[in-house]
């Protein structure tokens, strides 16, 4: 396979952070119900060592994913990390087992957390820090206020937001810059338009988590596997390249625990659509 991600474009995140838009979302590589080691350990560091050789430089993963399986697993894989690489973490989700996610944004757990991933990843700043989920019961400014802290002592270099609305961006941009937003968004849900029209219109990375749920669409006789065969192309790929002609902004992380799904994913790279593949594709799950 000699496709990259080089052609999905790039995009400069916080204005300082470049990378291909195309990358890769870590939280597969995990255990069921994102909890323990991978199945495969050898071919969960395979998957991280392909993915930088094919133009990955944006990998994505949480302090939650096992928990602390994916940092460790991206640290032995790709450390000493080659140049331009851009790693994203998260905190503020705490696990209590498989499939169980609370969150905690306590600004002393923020700190703790931000600290762990420091040492898990091997670095001495996180390229990008992201509050995995804004606590209801803790102020706002006490945890987007705590991660500028980090950011001005230098532990971390830009500051995103995941699972967040508009409201919720603007309040937290009244504190810090925000460089990134993570929700959820594919070609069958589409409930975060608004703020994906507001992270474009702001320059603001829209990470879209779960960015292939094709479900049905990719069945059999199903209208996105028609148009995936015309173009010669999986149904992911298809997905993964109708959400790259979106917006500019966006940056799908397609994740897999498999070095044969990986190379299938980013050769979405390759797919160029038409404004009418565009509207098909609308009108595919409309």
């Amino acid at each position: 396979m000699t496709s990259t991600t080089q052609k999905s474009g790039e995009f400069t995140l916080g204005n300082a952070l470049t990378v291909q838009r195309l990358g890769y979302g870590t939280m597969q590589l995990t255990g069921d119900g994102v909890w323990g080691p991978p199945r495969d350990h050898d071919e969960a560091v395979r998957v991280l060592r392909r993915a930088v050789e094919l133009g990955v430089n944006f990998i994505d993963t949480a302090d939650s994913y096992g928990p602390v399986v994916a940092e460790p697993l991206i640290r032995e894989a790709l450390h000493p990390y080659p140049d331009g690489l851009v790693i994203a973490t998260k905190a503020g989700l705490t696990r209590a087992g498989p499939g169980d996610w609370r969150p905690v944004g306590r600004p002393e757990y923020l700190r703790q957390q931000a600290e762990m991933s420091l040492r898990h990843l091997g670095v001495e700043q996180i390229p990008l820090f992201q509050l995995h989920r804004i606590d209801p019961q803790v102020p706002l400014d006490d945890q987007v206020g705590e991660l500028k802290k980090l950011q001005d002592e230098g532990k971390i270099n830009l500051i995103g937001l995941s699972e967040v609305s508009v409201d919720e961006v603007k309040a937290a941009r009244d504190i810090v810059d925000i460089a990134s937003v993570q929700n959820l968004y594919n070609l069958a849900d589409r409930s975060a338009e608004d703020l994906l029209d507001y992270a474009t219109a702001e320059n603001i990375g829209f990470i879209p988590w779960f960015p292939l749920a094709t479900g049905e669409l990719a069945g059999a006789g199903s209208k996105l596997g028609a148009l995936a065969a015309d173009k010669n192309a999986s149904p992911s790929q298809l997905a993964l390249a109708w959400l790259l002609a979106r917006s500019p902004a966006m940056l799908p992380i397609p994740g897999t625990s498999s070095v044969a799904h990986l190379e299938d994913n980013l050769a979405a790279a390759d797919i160029e659509l038409s404004e009418a593949d565009v509207r098909a594709l609308d009108d595919a799950v409309a």
